[in-house]
C-alpha cells in the first residue's frame, strides 16, 4: 500500500488508522502508517486538537527552525512560537493541501507541506492587539524527519498577506516590526560580488540534456537558471504551459505566461544582480501522471533599481523560498511560491531611515 494521497480525501479519511504499513516506518511511533500519514496527523494533534506538548516527541531537542527572520534553535523555541501563535489564532484550522515527500527510514525523510490555513485573530499577536478579523493564509513547512523527530524545517508563510487581513496599515506595521528587529541589531554580515557571473563574464551555461526524455530536475534547473539568471524572459513560452496559474506571496494571483514575466520583472528591476539558486529539489508524481515539486530556493541580490519596494537603497538582500510546482506536458502549468518579503520589506525600511553608523577615526 503506496503512503496516504491527500488530494480529494476527506480529513476524516485522512486522519483514519490504517492497520497497514504504507512503507517502513522504523523508529516512528505505531500509528503512523506512512510519512504522509505522520505529517498530517501530528500537524493536526499539536494545532487543532492544542496536543502542543506532542513537540516534545516530535522534534528533536536541538532541531533548527529556519524562518522569515532567520534561524531559531532547539524544541523549546518550537513551543514557544506554537503557543505564541495558537494565542493569537486560537481557532486556526490548517488544512493539508498537498504533501509532496522523499527519503527513507535510514537517512531521513524529506516532506514539504502546504498548508491553507483560516482562523479569527482574538488574542495578541507579533502585529498587535487582536482585530477580530478572519485571516485566510497559505504556507509551505519543509521538514526533515528522523525517526519520529522534525530535525530540521524550512517555514514560511504569506505574512503580508496576514497583515491586510487583518486591517493594519503594511507600511507601519513594516515600520513598526522593522524599527523591534533593530533593537537587537546584528553584526554586518560581509558581502562578495553576487555569483551571477565571474568578474566580466555571463553567467555559466548549463551542459544539454544527455537524453532526449523528459526529465523534472533538468526542466526546473534549466528553466530557472535561464530566465532568472540568463535573464531570459522568452523562455517562459518554452517552458510554463499557456494557462499556467500561479499562486504567490502577497495575494499575488497569477495567470498566464505574461503575467509570470511580469512577476519576474518586479524582483529583477529592484535587485538586477540577482541571482537564482536551486537549494534542494524532489518529486512525487500524481494520481492523474502530473508531477509535483518541492523546490527550496534563494535569490540574493542588492536593491539598486526602482520598483516594486521604491527607490534604491543599496541594501543588499538575501531572498529565499519555497515552492511547489504541478507539471503537465512537460511544462510547469501551476506552482504555489512563498518567500520571505515581510524580511525583506523590513531590511529595505531599516536601510532608508536608520541612519548610518560613522567609522571611528583612527587617529582619535
Amino acid at each position: 500500500m503506496p503512503p496516504k494521497k491527500i488530494k480529494h480525501q476527506d480529513i476524516t479519511k485522512l486522519l483514519a488508522l490504517s492497520p497497514e504499513k504504507g512503507q517502513s516506518m522504523r523508529g516512528f511511533e505505531e500509528q503512523y502508517s506512512d510519512i504522509v500519514d505522520y505529517i498530517v496527523r501530528c500537524t493536526h494533534a499539536i494545532w487543532e486538537e492544542k496536543g502542543v506538548g506532542l513537540i516534545y516527541t516530535h522534534y528533536l531537542h536541538n532541531c533548527i527552525v529556519h524562518g522569515a527572520d532567520g534561524t531559531t534553535y532547539g524544541r523549546d523555541q518550537v513551543v514557544a512560537d506554537t503557543l505564541s501563535t495558537l494565542a493569537a489564532f486560537p481557532d486556526r484550522k490548517l488544512y493539508a493541501d498537498a504533501v509532496v515527500w522523499t527519503g527513507d527510514d535510514e537517512a531521513g525523510f524529506f516532506t514539504s507541506h502546504l498548508i491553507t490555513n483560516v482562523a479569527h485573530n482574538t488574542g495578541y499577536s507579533v502585529y498587535g492587539p487582536p482585530t477580530g478579523r478572519k485571516v485566510v493564509w497559505r504556507g509551505i513547512a519543509l521538514c526533515l524527519v528522523k525517526e519520529n523527530r522534525i530535525c530540521e524545517e524550512w517555514l514560511l508563510r504569506d505574512d503580508i498577506e496576514v497583515i491586510r487581513q487583518l486591517g493594519l496599515d503594511l507600511k507601519e506595521t513594516v515600520a513598526s516590526l522593522a524599527l523591534r528587529d533593530a533593537q537587537n541589531p546584528r553584526p554586518p554580515q560581509p558581502h562578495g560580488e553576487i555569483e551571477r557571473g565571474i568578474g566580466q563574464l555571463p553567467p555559466e551555461v548549463l551542459p544539454p540534456k544527455e537524453t532526449p526524455e523528459f526529465d523534472v530536475e533538468d526542466l526546473i534547473r534549466r528553466s530557472t537558471h535561464e530566465i532568472w539568471n540568463w535573464r531570459l524572459l522568452n523562455k517562459v513560452r518554452e517552458y510554463y504551459a499557456e494557462g499556467y496559474i500561479g499562486h504567490l506571496c502577497s495575494g499575488r494571483e497569477l495567470y498566464g505566461q505574461q503575467e509570470y514575466v511580469a512577476f519576474v520583472l518586479s524582483l529583477l528591476a529592484a535587485f538586477p544582480d540577482a541571482r537564482f539558486f536551486v537549494d534542494q529539489l524532489f518529486w512525487n508524481e500524481e494520481e492523474d501522471g502530473s508531477i509535483r515539486t518541492s523546490l527550496r530556493w534563494s535569490l540574493p541580490g542588492t536593491h539598486l533599481g526602482h520598483g516594486i519596494y521604491g527607490p534604491p537603497t543599496g541594501a543588499r538582500i538575501h531572498i529565499w523560498g519555497l515552492t511547489q510546482h504541478i507539471i503537465r506536458d512537460g511544462k510547469i502549468a501551476e506552482e504555489w511560491t512563498y518567500f520571505n518579503e515581510l524580511h525583506v520589506l523590513k531590511q529595505i525600511f531599516l536601510a532608508r531611515h536608520q541612519p548610518a553608523t560613522a567609522s571611528p577615526d583612527p587617529a582619535e
